[in-house]
């Protein structure tokens, strides 16, 4: 079982940087998939990164493809997603999830947090 806490979301400008943090307990942390969704009001929930036990592969969206970077410390539990250039439509709740193997499918995930707010203002 693996418990997950968000945190880091903010208010930001366009063009401007933030970093959300993921916190797991339990002991299994080191091999599981870890990825960040997102939500934004009145749409669906979608892919945003992941990354593998070892951090030795790394997933993104086309959209946050080279402005997003996703990175884990095993020894500390802990999965970040570093966000630069910051766009308004990047404005979502952003949510840390876990399963066995890498996917960029919602519902192949088993573990969630409840989410962490971005807002991006123009």
């Amino acid at each position: 079982q693996v418990q997950l806490v968000e945190s880091g979301g903010g208010l930001v400008q366009a063009g401007g940087s933030l970093r959300v943090t993921c916190v797991a307990s339990g002991p299994t942390f080191s091999s599981y998939v870890m990825a960040w969704f997102r939500q934004a009001p009145g749409k669906e929930r979608e892919f945003v990164s992941a990354i593998t036990w070892k951090g030795d592969s790394t997933y993104y969206a086309d959209s946050v493809k080279g402005r997003f970077t996703i990175s884990r410390d095993n020894a500390k539990n802990t999965v970040h997603l570093q966000m630069n250039s910051l766009k308004p439509e990047d404005t979502a709740l952003y949510y840390c999830a876990a399963r066995a193997l890498p996917s960029r499918l919602v519902n192949e995930y088993h573990y969630w947090g409840q989410g962490t707010q971005v807002t991006v203002s123009s």
